[in-house]
C-alpha cells in the first residue's frame, strides 16, 4: 500500500512558548520507527515534515495529490489550542478523495482517543500507544480488505458509532525493532535524536510517559550494542557525531541500569562522539558519570522538580532534596551544568512551598544564567489526560478543563496568593521568551554586550520574584490593577535593556 506519513504544522501559541509538554521529546521518533516497520512490511511510504519544513496544507495537499496515499497517517500533537486547521484539512482529505483512510498517533490522540473519534468522523482510527506494530496491522488488514475490530491498539467507531478498542501489550525486546526513518528535516538539527529507552521505571503524579506505554508499562532497554549499531550507521551515512538519547529516562533501575550504561559508555568512548541524556537525579553516580563524560556526555537534563521533600513526595518522584543536591554536585564536579525540570508552582502549593523552592533554587547556584532562571521562577504544573495528577483531580471533583478539550486541566490554586505571584511572574517570564525568541533559536545573532543585558534582565526576575514573595508573605494584597501594572514595569524594563547598546 501507499502510505503518507504526515508531521502536521503547527505554530506556537505566544502565551504559552515555553510550556514543554506539548509532546515528549520521545514522541519525534515515532513516525520513524512507524516508517521502518511499514516499509519493512513492503510498503511505499512517504514522511511529510509539515513542521521542520514550514509547509502550508496547500504544499501539503499537492504531496498528496501526487502520491495518493491509501492511508493517511498523521502525528497528531496537541499544542494549546483547538487546531482547526488541521481537522479541516483532514476532512477536506476525505471529502475530495486525497486518501480513503487516515488514522491518528501520538501522546495526544492516545489519552483523547474517544473525544477525537466522537468530533471528526473524517478520521477513521486512532493507534494507541506504540504505533509500529499496529500501524503494521492495520495496513496488512486494509490491504487484504480484513476485519480491524480485532487489531489490538486500534480504536475505532463501529456502525453505531460507539468506540471500541483493544490495549496492545508494549514491545518487549526494542532490538527487534528496524531502526527509525529519519527525514532531511530532522537531519537539520543541532544533534540527531536517538532512542535508546522506552518507559520509566518511576510514577511521577505529572507524567504521562508510562499511561502512554499501557497499564503496566515498565522501563525497557535496547541492548548497547543495538544502539551503537544504529549511531555507527548514521556516522557512516551522514558524518554526524553529535547525537540526544530521547529517552525520558536514559538509565534503567538499580544496579543493572548502571551496568548497561557503563556498558555504553565503554562502546562509545572510542567514537569520538558528543551527545546528551535526560535521567532521575538517583541514577547520578560518579562512576557512571564520570565513564559516561569521557565518551562524550556533554549535557543532561535532570528532574529536580522541587526544592522540598513534602512537595516531592506529593508529586510521587520517590526521590529527596539530598539527592537533588548529590546529583547537582557530581555532575558540576565532571564540568556539566545540567538543564533541570524544576515545577515551582503546584496546584496545591503553598508561600511556603515557593519560599523553599527559591532558596533552594538560589542556594545551588540555579538563578545565574537568564534562559535557565527565566525558565524557574515561571512553570506551574501542567495537566494533561492520562496523568494521575488529572484522575486525581477528576476523583476529587477539582478538575476544570479547557472549553475546547478534556485532554487539559486547567491550573487552578488552592492558595490565592501563589496564584497571584504564579500569574506575574508567567506574563513577565512569557514577554521575555517572546522577546528573545529570534537570539534564543539561533535565528538572529546575539549584540555584542549580550552578557551584560542577560545579567541585568536575571537581576529584574530574581528581584521581581523574591519583593512580590516577600511582600504576599507580609499580607500586602495584589488586584489586578496592581499586578497588571507590576508586570508592564518589568516589561518596560526589559526593553530598555535590549534596546540599549553599550557603548
Amino acid at each position: 500500500m501507499k502510505i503518507l506519513l504526515l508531521e502536521h504544522p503547527r505554530s506556537i501559541c505566544p502565551e504559552r512558548c515555553n510550556d514543554i509538554a506539548n509532546t515528549p521529546l520521545s514522541s519525534s521518533l515515532l513516525t520513524g520507527y512507524s516508517a521502518a516497520m511499514l516499509r519493512g512490511e513492503g510498503h511505499e511510504v512517504e514522511i511529510v515534515e509539515g513542521y521542520l519544513d514550514g509547509l502550508s496544507y496547500k504544499e501539503i495537499e499537492q504531496r498528496l495529490s501526487a502520491m495518493e496515499p491509501d492511508i493517511l497517517g498523521v502525528h497528531m500533537v496537541y499544542h494549546w489550542k483547538s487546531d482547526v486547521e488541521l481537522f479541516g484539512f483532514l476532512e477536506k482529505v476525505k471529502r475530495e478523495g486525497f486518501s480513503r483512510y487516515i488514522t491518528v498517533y501520538g501522546f495526544y490522540p492516545t489519552f483523547a482517543f474517544a473525544e477525537i473519534l466522537q468530533r471528526y468522523l473524517a478520521i477513521d482510527s486512532v493507534i494507541i500507544g506504540e504505533p509500529e506494530l499496529t500501524f503494521a496491522e492495520l495496513a496488512g488488514a486494509l490491504s487484504w480488505g480484513a476485519c480491524l475490530a480485532d487489531i489490538p491498539g486500534l480504536a475505532l467507531r463501529d456502525r453505531s458509532g460507539n468506540i471500541s478498542y483493544l490495549r496492545r501489550k508494549p514491545v518487549e525486546d526494542l532490538d527487534h525493532l528496524p531502526f527509525p526513518v529519519r527525514t532531511e528535516a530532522m537531519f537539520r538539527l543541532p544533534e540527531v535524536n536517538l532512542q535508546g529507552s522506552r518507559g520509566c521505571y518511576g510514577g511521577c503524579t505529572f507524567c504521562y510517559i508510562n499511561p502512554f506505554y499501557g497499564h503496566g508499562s515498565r522501563w525497557r532497554g535496547r541492548s548497547p550494542e543495538n544502539i551503537v549499531a544504529e549511531l555507527d550507521r548514521i556516522m557512516l551515512e551522514r558524518g554526524r557525531k553529535e547525537f540526544y538519547f530521547v529517552d525520558p529516562n536514559f538509565f534503567g533501575p538499580g544496579q543493572e541500569g548502571q551496568k548497561r550504561a557503563l556498558r555504553l559508555a565503554s562502546l562509545l568512548k572510542t567514537r569520538n562522539i558528543r551527545f546528551g541524556i535526560e535521567a532521575r537525579v538517583n541514577d547520578i553516580h560518579e562512576e557512571t558519570i564520570s565513564a559516561l563524560v569521557e565518551a562524550g556526555l556533554r549535557h543532561i537534563l535532570i528532574g529536580l522538580e522541587s526544592g522540598t521533600d513534602h512537595s516531592l513526595r506529593r508529586l510521587n518522584k520517590m526521590t529527596t532534596v539530598t539527592q537533588n543536591e548529590r546529583a547537582l554536585r557530581i555532575l558540576r564536579q565532571h564540568g556539566i551544568e545540567p538543564n533541570v525540570g524544576f515545577i515551582m508552582f503546584e496546584p496545591d502549593s503553598t508561600l511556603e512551598n515557593v519560599r523553599a523552592n527559591f532558596e533552594f533554587l538560589q542556594r545551588n547556584h540555579l538563578l545565574k544564567s537568564l534562559p535557565v532562571t527565566a525558565n524557574l521562577l515561571y512553570h506551574h504544573q501542567i495537566i494533561l489526560r492520562g496523568t494521575p495528577f488529572y484522575q486525581k483531580l477528576e476523583r476529587e471533583g477539582r478538575l476544570q478543563t479547557t472549553s475546547f478539550s478534556s485532554y487539559e486541566g486547567i491550573n487552578i490554586f488552592d492558595h490565592a496568593k501563589v496564584a497571584d505571584l504564579a500569574y506575574i511572574m508567567r506574563r513577565i517570564t512569557n514577554f521575555l521568551f517572546n522577546r528573545m525568541e529570534g537570539i534564543w533559536s539561533g535565528k538572529v545573532a546575539e549584540p555584542g554586550d549580550t552578557r551584560e543585558k542577560y545579567a541585568k534582565i536575571n537581576y529584574l526576575l530574581v528581584n521581581t520574584f523574591e519583593t512580590v514573595l516577600k511582600a504576599l508573605e507580609a499580607g500586602e494584597q495584589f488586584p489586578e490593577e496592581l499586578k497588571d501594572l507590576l508586570v508592564r514595569k518589568a516589561e518596560n524594563e526589559i526593553d530598555e535593556i535590549l534596546t540599549y547598546t553599550a557603548s
